[in-house]
């Protein structure tokens, strides 16, 4: 009987997440097409997508951490991925205009993948020419002081562990374009949709940012001991609000 109500949850959450693309697509791709200010607009429109979809399927979300974002300053942002829930909490937490890696399958999507396709850089994990690419791009965005947000996991993480092993990309990206490296915990989006399932349950997400990182000079143990010290941090937030 509960697995029925979850299915009509579901059935009314996925019908909302669509009309609200629909109804508000092109306003958030369009005023980003016009013109680089344009994104600002955008991610109005992107936040009041997630926000109202969020809100009515009975998502909760509570942000802390936030003063330890300047926003004249781009970040990498990088984050623990364990749900496709995932995904509206970026826009919603992140009080900056930005790009996400993502993952070349979603652009298949009809609909979401044209619009976030606008606000994303997709990434064929298994091409190592598609990984350099997506590299290139992310450096022309930071370049521009623009932040970019990163799984460095790879993938969802559906293990016991608080971690996957990390790829290396984004922190040898932060320490050439001596960006920072802020990391951001979540909490709780698996408890609303597993991965494996398509089922949502209501629920809250909280999110923890903290201090950033700043990048060490080049050497040839830079990445390796950068990398884990990302690793570590992002970890210990985990493990100390996974306790709240």
């Amino acid at each position: 009987m509960i697995k029925f109500f979850q299915w009509i949850y579901t059935i009314y959450s996925a019908l909302i997440f669509i009309i609200l693309m629909i109804l508000l697509g092109l306003f958030m791709v369009i005023p980003s097409l016009i013109s680089e200010r344009g994104d600002r607009i955008s991610f109005f429109f992107i936040r009041l997508w997630a926000g109202t979809w969020s809100f009515l399927s009975g998502i909760r979300f509570q942000v802390e951490g936030l003063k330890y974002i300047d926003k004249s300053q781009p970040y990498i942002f990088i984050f623990n991925h364990r749900s496709f829930v995932d995904a509206p909490v970026i826009p919603i937490a992140i009080p900056q205009t930005l790009k996400a890696l993502g993952k070349m399958e979603l652009s298949k999507i009809p609909v979401f993948g044209w619009i976030v396709g606008r606000f994303a850089i997709w990434v064929d994990r298994t091409s190592t020419e598609s990984r350099r690419k997506s590299l290139e791009k992310l450096v022309e965005i930071l370049s521009k002081g623009k932040s970019v947000v990163v799984a460095p996991e790879g993938t969802r993480n559906d293990t016991s562990e608080t971690l996957l092993t990390f790829h290396k990309g984004a922190f040898r990206l932060s320490i050439e374009s001596q960006i920072p490296i802020l990391p951001m915990a979540v909490i709780g989006a698996d408890r609303i949709m597993k991965r494996g399932s398509i089922l949502l349950k209501p629920g809250k997400v909280r999110i923890y940012f903290s201090e950033a990182l700043q990048p060490p000079h080049p050497s040839p143990t830079a990445v390796d001991e950068y990398t884990a010290k990302c690793r570590n941090r992002l970890e210990a937030m985990l493990l100390a609000h996974e306790e709240d």
